[in-house]
């Protein structure tokens, strides 16, 4: 890290490409984006922690997705705020090296979120006898300490690999945060080993969890199917539609951008593609997870009320 150092200390990052004149414009619409992406699932985990009917398994791993949503897009979105604000570009080359590492530790997390609640749903649509055996608090919560013990280890891996590295006089990012490829690229040392780790673990963390969900909606899919009732066929596939939509575009976004052989993408579409992925899928998630869902709806009423009336009473 001292050599890194010795040859560069910070990086440019070049933001959005905006077009000229509508700086102002872009700022107001990404701030009110972030605020509702971060008080929506606010309330979600609120709503979840305060209310009793809501403590099972399906909404503690929500919560915890809610929770990675808000640190995935509070790891990106400020800093690209505070640059369209200040004109000040200039990240420092530890605040990079961080921004990296918790990039890929929540982006991870919602990778294996993902699968752990499309499991939970496969077990309680496929197996629904059994379900309450199977998906005890205690095998909850070993799920969820697994997920955030593996992305700790996944981030920090590539990070380490990272910091190796050498940068010599290139030092502008075109992008709006420390993206791990673009990083590899201004290298002036040999890469090799970064890009066979992203290829081999990286992929494997990416495409495995999402295989895991494929497979769990496909057992989901075909037992649906079985359903003689035309109501409840509707509104199972409804749900799952939804749910699928998320997935393939957080996971369509992701192994586009950074698994293809060659990484022939500019770097303007590689920015819009992350916004896909770092802007519009947490916020979204409140709403096709939750917002449609009758108890989290009816639990953040009675949360809001009972805020209303505290805050009368004082």
């Amino acid at each position: 890290t001292g050599k890194n150092q010795s040859y560069i200390t910070e990086f440019i990052l070049l933001g959005l490409p905006t077009p000229p004149g509508q700086q102002e414009l872009c700022y107001m619409l990404f701030l009110a984006l972030y605020l509702v992406t971060i008080g929506g699932n606010l309330l979600i985990i609120l709503a979840i922690g305060t209310d009793s009917h809501l403590h099972s398994p399906m909404y503690f791993f929500l919560a915890n997705l809610s929770c990675a949503d808000i640190c995935f897009s509070s790891t990106t979105v400020p800093k690209m705020l505070a640059n369209m604000q200040t004109h000040n570009l200039v990240i420092s080359y530890t605040g990079c090296l961080s921004q990296i590492y918790f990039f890929l530790f929540f982006g991870d997390l919602d990778n294996f979120l993902l699968a752990v609640m499309a499991y939970d749903r496969y077990v309680a649509i496929c197996q629904p006898l059994s379900y309450v055996t199977t998906m005890s608090p205690r095998l909850s919560a070993l799920m969820v300490v697994t997920c955030w013990v593996l992305t700790a280890v996944h981030a920090l891996v590539h990070t380490l690999l990272v910091a190796r590295l050498s940068f010599c006089t290139n030092r502008v990012v075109p992008h709006f945060f420390c993206d791990l490829s673009t990083l590899l690229h201004l290298s002036c040392s040999d890469a090799s080993v970064n890009k066979l780790v992203i290829i081999t673990v990286g992929g494997v963390v990416v495409v495995g969890p999402f295989l895991a969900v494929l497979i769990s909606y496909a057992h989901i899919f075909c037992a649906v199917l079985r359903v003689p009732s035309v109501r409840g066929l509707r509104r199972a596939i409804s749900t799952c539609g939804s749910h699928l939509a998320v997935v393939s575009l957080f996971y369509g976004t992701v192994i586009g951008l950074y698994l293809s052989p060659s990484p022939s993408h500019s770097a303007e579409r590689g920015s819009v593609v992350a916004v896909l992925y770092t802007v519009v899928t947490p916020l979204l998630n409140p709403f096709i997870y939750s917002l449609r869902n009758r108890d989290l709806l009816q639990a953040l009423c009675r949360t809001l009320s009972l805020f209303c009336r505290r805050k009368t009473r004082w």
